[in-house]
C-alpha cells in the first residue's frame, strides 16, 4: 500500500490584480470634480485666437487623469501605513497587497509618462509642467511634509487640487491668464471649507491614527468657525469675474444663488456640527464648485 501526501497549502492564494484594482489607485470620484474644472478653465479662456480643439481637449482629459491619478497612487503607496487602520480606507489595494508597492510605484510612474507625452505633444509643455507641479505638490508637500505634521495640512497642501484650472488653461492660451489665476484661486480657498467639513464626519478615524486634522487637533467649535471663515473668503473670490468685467449676468446670477446656498449651509453646520449638517455641506461643496465652474464656462460663451 504506497503512501500518499496531499500538498499542504501554507497561505491563501491570492487572485491576480484587476484592471479595477489599478483604476481604484488613481481615485476616480476624487479624480473627477477636479478634472471637470480643468476642462472648464479650457472654455473659460478660449477666444478667437486660442480656441479649444478636439485634440486639446482629449489631451486635458486622459492626460489630466493620469496625472492626477498618478498622484493619488504615490499617496496610497506612501499612505499604506495608516490607510490600513482607518475603515474607509481600509481596503484599499495597496492595503489589501492586491497591488504590490513595487507595481503600484511603477504603475504611477507610467500614468505621469503618459500624462506629460500626451499633453506636450497635444497640447503644450506648460499644460504637462503644470500637471506634473500639482502631482509634485500633492506628493511632496501634502502627503509627505504636511499631512502628518499639521492641521493647515489642507490649507497650504489642498493647493494641489487648484492646479487643474492651470492645465486646461495653458492647454488652450499656452500661458496661465489671470482667469486661469482666479479660478486656482478659488479651488485654493474652497477646499478647507470642503475638506473640513468631511473631517468632521470621520474625525475619529484621523484621530486613531494620529493624523492632526483641524477637528482632531482643535475641536468641532474652532473647525466650523474656519469653515465660515474660508466661505467668506470663496465667496469673495467668486466675485471677482463681475468685479473686473470678466463674466456676465449669467455667472453674476449663478454665483449669487450658489453663495447664499452655501452660506445657508455653513448657517446649518454652525448650529449644529451633527453628521447631518457636515454631510449635507460636504456634499453641497462639490456641486457648488462644479456649477459654478460650469456657469463661468456658460457665461463666458454667450458674452464673447
Amino acid at each position: 500500500m504506497s503512501d500518499t501526501t496531499q500538498p499542504t497549502v501554507t497561505q491563501a492564494t491570492r487572485v491576480p490584480a484587476t484592471w479595477r484594482d489599478y483604476l481604484a489607485l488613481t481615485k476616480p470620484r476624487v479624480i473627477s470634480l477636479l478634472l471637470f474644472t480643468a476642462l472648464a478653465a479650457m472654455f473659460v479662456v478660449n477666444d478667437a485666437t486660442h480656441s479649444v480643439t478636439i485634440i486639446r481637449f482629449i489631451a486635458v482629459l486622459f492626460g489630466g487623469y493620469a496625472a492626477a491619478g498618478s498622484a493619488n497612487t504615490l499617496n496610497m503607496v506612501y499612505d499604506r501605513d495608516i490607510d490600513g487602520k482607518m475603515g474607509r480606507t481600509a481596503t484599499r489595494p495597496t492595503v489589501t497587497e492586491q497591488i504590490s508597492a513595487t507595481r503600484a510605484l511603477l504603475f504611477a510612474a507610467m500614468l505621469e509618462i503618459f500624462s506629460f507625452v500626451l499633453l506636450t505633444r497635444c497640447a503644450n509643455l506648460l499644460s504637462a509642467l503644470m500637471a506634473l507641479s500639482g502631482l509634485l505638490f500633492y506628493v511632496f508637500i501634502y502627503t509627505m511634509l504636511l499631512k502628518r505634521r499639521t492641521w493647515h495640512n489642507i490649507v497650504i497642501g489642498g493647493a494641489a487640487g487648484a492646479f487643474p484650472p492651470l492645465v486646461g488653461a495653458a492647454a488652450v492660451s499656452g500661458s496661465i491668464t489671470p482667469m486661469a489665476w482666479l479660478m486656482f484661486w478659488l479651488i485654493f480657498a474652497w477646499t478647507p471649507v470642503h475638506f473640513w467639513a468631511l473631517a468632521l464626519l470621520i474625525r475619529d478615524e484621523y484621530a486613531s491614527v494620529g493624523i492632526p486634522m483641524l477637528p482632531v487637533v482643535k475641536g468641532d467649535r474652532a473647525t466650523v468657525m474656519q469653515i465660515m471663515m474660508y466661505a467668506v473668503v470663496t465667496v469673495a473670490v467668486s466675485y471677482i469675474p463681475c468685479i473686473m468685467h470678466w463674466s456676465g449676468p449669467v455667472y453674476f446670477v449663478s454665483a449669487l444663488i450658489l453663495n447664499l446656498i452655501l452660506a445657508w449651509k455653513c448657517a446649518q453646520l454652525n448650529k449644529s456640527t451633527e453628521r447631518k449638517q457636515a454631510s449635507g455641506l460636504f456634499h453641497y461643496s462639490m456641486l457648488y464648485l462644479a456649477i459654478l465652474f460650469l456657469c463661468l464656462a456658460i457665461d463666458h460663451a454667450v458674452i464673447r
